[in-house]
């Protein structure tokens, strides 16, 4: 029998065993750009706070050999630590152990920390690096990945859930992070995709990379699948951090508190003359928010797709704020498809995570054109529109300039139950711009005119001192105040301070229909 001195040096013997990695496994991960699992989980987490759970599982397969090598923790590490001093749980694969394919007892270690997670109230965070599914473990395998999706789903709308791509992610593996809150993908070392470059080749005869295919730029420019792309891991957990700072732990829970330095009072006399004097000229949103937001920190999300839209995280006298901004820059800040998905999907998010929402509003429209109609622009532009509808967190709106038909209803008017709705003198609300609505409107009158040019400019001129300015809409308390551009941080503020203690109740259902 063995003592207890010899039991401790077992035990000590097995921990070691854990954590110890194949040199050569090592080296390969390094020379392909990538950290070990154990190496991304000390640089998310606060110095010496992880604590590891289930190190000891292995798996249970005896079939084609797999029996002669059973790893500790059979190819992926799980537990909890603190980032910021904050709780988080976080499972990070292994590639060096089965190429950190996913079975039985893999999907179980995931399960279990995913489910600790959602009991303790604390984000989740997955680090992924993964050949998919363990061949040899079969349909077990592929019952162990739906587990894993079933419990993204649960955990939706209450703890945050993040992603990271640091490798391979292929197959049914990508719908997990599909289903969490953010991705982050390294460029030049991670890759997601349904179907690798040779099925394509096979099914559909077209040739493509694996980069091209589902690189970091792909899925953040293309795609829209991921949030984030940075140049490398170490950049990646940087980033993580940033983001974490934002967020509240759970759906109970309001987002962090960060005393302010930025005086709640600060003007800023650059925004007097941002807007051109041209309705045709463009400006960039951006300058905006950040002359607006607490020391001028905006963590912009998806910033490479979709980008006639900006979304993203900011404080306002220290309290978080969700930013939903049209962007002049491109498009003309249009709304079309992809800006319509990005921006529902922000909006939810907020919503759920009791962040308040900020919507500064320069739209023409919905982006006109075949391929927006065919690709269904009326259900993806009815997202957003939905989205605003359901969400019962504050909801401030600053009309910058345009704000036409349609487009000016979905970006969170009066209508649809923004809080406080401001609006600049250079606003201009209307169903349509000045000189489309000159000649529907006056379609006759100056096609019988000697001058039409003229007459044009005479009638488009009249339209635009009657009716596309803000003052209409504040008669009719759709604007509740017009504001000078320098004033917009303070009123800003002192709306947010008072909307804290909102109250809203929406009809008691199972859920609503959003149209997906």
């Amino acid at each position: 029998m063995k003592t207890t001195q010899e039991r401790i040096e077992d035990l000590r013997h097995r921990h070691e065993q854990a954590r110890t990695i194949d040199p050569r496994a090592a080296e390969k991960q390094h020379a392909r750009g990538k950290m070990t699992a154990r190496e991304r989980i000390d640089a998310l987490l606060d110095p010496g706070s992880f604590v590891e759970l289930d190190a000891f599982a292995v798996h249970r397969t005896h079939a084609f050999g797999m029996d002669k090598r059973q790893p500790l923790g059979d190819g992926v590490i799980t537990g909890h630590g603190t980032v910021d001093g904050r709780p988080i749980c976080i499972f990070s694969q292994d590639f060096t152990v089965f190429g950190g394919s996913l079975g039985e007892v893999f999907a179980e270690k995931i399960c279990k920390v995913m489910d600790l997670s959602l009991r303790m109230g604390v984000p989740c965070i997955g680090l992924n690096d993964s050949g998919g599914a363990r061949i040899q473990e079969g349909v077990v395998s592929l019952g162990g990945y739906a587990e894993i999706f079933y419990r993204n789903v649960m955990a939706s709308g209450v703890v945050p859930q993040i992603s990271l791509i640091a490798g391979p992610c292929a197959g049914g593996a990508v719908y997990s992070p599909a289903m969490t809150d953010f991705i982050m993908m390294v460029k030049g070392t991670s890759q997601m995709f349904i179907t690798g470059p040779d099925v394509i080749k096979a099914v559909t005869n077209e040739d493509v990379g694996f980069e091209e295919l589902g690189g970091a730029m792909t899925h953040n420019t293309r795609s829209g699948v991921a949030h984030f792309a940075v140049d490398d891991e170490s950049a990646a957990y940087a980033q993580m951090r940033d983001l974490l700072s934002f967020l509240p732990s759970n759906n109970l829970e309001d987002p962090p508190y960060i005393a302010p330095e930025d005086d709640p009072e600060r003007k800023d006399p650059e925004l007097q003359t941002i807007i051109p004097n041209s309705a045709k000229k463009p400006y960039d949103m951006s300058q905006v928010i950040e002359a607006v937001v607490d020391d001028g920190i905006f963590l912009e999300v998806q910033p490479f797709w979709a980008r006639n839209i900006s979304i993203g995280f900011a404080r306002l006298d220290g309290h978080v704020v969700g930013v939903v901004a049209n962007q002049p820059l491109h498009q003309a800040g249009t709304l079309d498809i992809d800006s319509s998905v990005k921006g529902a999907r922000f909006v939810r998010f907020c919503d759920a995570f009791n962040i308040p929402l900020i919507t500064f509003v320069d739209v023409p429209g919905f982006m006109p054109g075949i391929q927006q109609e065919y690709g269904g622009i009326i259900r993806h532009g009815a997202k957003l529109l939905y989205a605003y509808c359901e969400a019962t967190v504050p909801k401030l709106t600053v009309i910058t300039r345009k704000a036409y038909g349609g487009a000016y209803d979905v970006m969170a008017s009066k209508h649809i139950r923004a809080d406080f709705n401001f609006a600049w003198p250079t606003a201009e609300i209307a169903v349509m711009g000045v000189d489309a609505a000159v000649r529907i409107i006056f379609r006759k009158e100056l096609a019988e005119a000697q001058d039409p040019a003229a007459r044009l400019q005479e009638l488009a001129d009249d339209y635009q001192n009657r009716f596309a300015n803000p003052y209409v809409a504040a008669e009719r308390g759709y604007i509740d105040a017009v504001i000078e551009p320098q004033e917009t941080r303070p009123s800003l503020i002192r709306a947010l301070h008072f909307a804290r203690t909102k109250r809203q109740t929406l009809p008691s259902r199972k859920h609503g229909n959003i149209p997906l």
